[in-house]
């Protein structure tokens, strides 16, 4: 198919999403110097990474295990059953820092930023003026006058230093020689006793910790993009300490098996964790992708899209969003979805009908025992149960040439071990929707 799709509405997007279904296109990745690399891509190299992709203008690993081995599900056994050690540096780390610090984060960020306190982190969010995602980072509050934005996949600090130009908050805005990196899965505790002490079993959700690892700096906090039980270790003067900070984590990891593997989107997709670029992007509304709830009622500061924001939920409460598609969570049929996908694959309304949304993020959940996926839809099509038909690649289709069928289920598909805000606030009886 090389057109568009027109079928599918995106009257509301200035530029489509690219429906076209070009299927694998295998090219060899060109490294130079102007996409940068990390201080552990070096690292990642002698660990087995075969793969790369770009994120934030920088290499970054997607996978360790060959094809032949088993590939990204030998990687996803390693992080549901034991622990994994993933280059993160990607995440680039964005310091705002100066007297003025928490009243430029709260313009910048919709939720209330004055109420996180100092070695606490949050999930957050920045819109632009049209209430579109630009990033939805995990921000750290060092110290009194201090955050750092760790970023999803959109170059944030060049919007940070726009909307201070002219010094309209008295801070600095920099990237900072910082590089994380994560620690996930079951094993992820015992692991990180052995290399902080019994501390970091004390240490909350969201919760910061500032140590050591074989004399070098770092903050670590109580998040990850997983689901799992985990944890993310930034490194202070990145550049200088990698392979020793690396090492050493690897040496501590061994008794427990880690393993370095690429960030494992196939666990993030079964806890309804979102990634800016495939599910969301500047075009996307909070609203439309179950987040809600990071756009706050009680929030009185003026903040960035603040004004569209409320005017896109009073209409929504009217009955008239300001959208043609939502975010839903799918179980569909067809073979094992085993690896990502290279495009975004096409939903229909019915067995025979024109495509009428698309797929973002697709993977086989071994433990349900099915593919579960992510996908934009019409609204009319959002309510729980509602049939579905996805035009899968024929080497993951039942019947090659024929969409799969496909239903509309609640996310997260399986229960998180570190649930988010939108999963707590469900527990409590609230809709996290609006």
């Amino acid at each position: 198919m090389s057109h568009n799709v027109p079928s599918v509405d995106q009257s509301d997007r200035l530029v489509p999403i690219n429906l076209r279904q070009s299927g694998p296109t295998p090219v060899q990745m060109l490294i130079d110097t102007r996409v940068r690399k990390s201080p552990y891509w070096h690292l990642s190299m002698a660990a087995g990474c075969w793969r790369a992709s770009v994120y934030n203008r920088m290499y970054h690993p997607r996978g360790y295990v060959r094809p032949e081995d088993g590939g990204a599900m030998v990687e996803y056994d390693s992080i549901v059953n034991h622990v994994t050690l993933w280059n993160v540096a990607v995440e680039r780390q964005i310091q705002v820092k100066g007297p003025d610090a928490a009243d430029f984060v709260n313009y910048v960020i919709t939720r209330d930023a004055t109420k996180i306190p100092p070695m606490r982190a949050r999930y957050v969010i920045l819109c632009n003026e049209s209430g579109g995602v630009l990033n939805d980072p995990v921000l750290l509050r060092v110290a009194e006058d201090e955050y750092w934005f760790s970023l999803s996949d959109s170059d944030l600090m060049f919007w940070l230093q726009g909307v201070n130009v002219g010094r309209r908050f008295d801070v600095d805005i920099n990237e900072i020689d910082v590089s994380p990196v994560q620690i996930q899965g079951p094993k992820s505790v015992a692991l990180m006793v052995d290399l902080f002490g019994p501390v970091i079993e004390e240490l909350p959700s969201y919760g910061l910790h500032a140590g050591t690892i074989d004399g070098c700096e770092v903050i670590v906090s109580q998040t990850g993009f997983s689901g799992e039980k985990g944890y993310e270790i930034y490194l202070k003067d990145a550049t200088l300490h990698a392979e020793r900070m690396w090492n050493a984590v690897l040496a501590a990891g061994e008794k427990h098996q880690l393993a370095v593997i690429a960030p494992a989107h196939h666990r993030r997709i079964a806890a309804g964790i979102l990634s800016w670029g495939q599910d969301m992007d500047a075009e996307t509304l909070p609203f439309q992708i179950n987040l809600g709830y990071q756009v706050p009622r009680s929030k009185e500061a003026d903040y960035i899209g603040k004004a569209k924001l409320e005017e896109a939920r009073a209409a929504i409460e009217a009955g008239s969003p300001p959208y043609t598609h939502q975010l839903v969570g799918m179980r569909l049929e067809g073979k094992p979805i085993d690896d990502y996908a290279p495009d975004f694959w096409l939903i229909s309304d019915s067995e025979d009908g024109e495509p009428v949304g698309y797929v973002t993020s697709p993977w086989f959940s071994p433990e349900l025992g099915f593919n579960i996926a992510m996908g934009h839809v019409p609204i009319a099509a959002t309510g729980l149960g509602t049939e579905l038909w996805v035009h899968l690649p024929d080497h993951y289709a039942d019947v090659p040439g024929r969409p799969v069928r496909a239903e509309v289920v609640e996310m997260p598909f399986r229960p998180s071990v570190n649930p988010n805000q939108r999963e707590l606030l469900r527990a409590r009886g609230l809709d996290a929707a609006v």
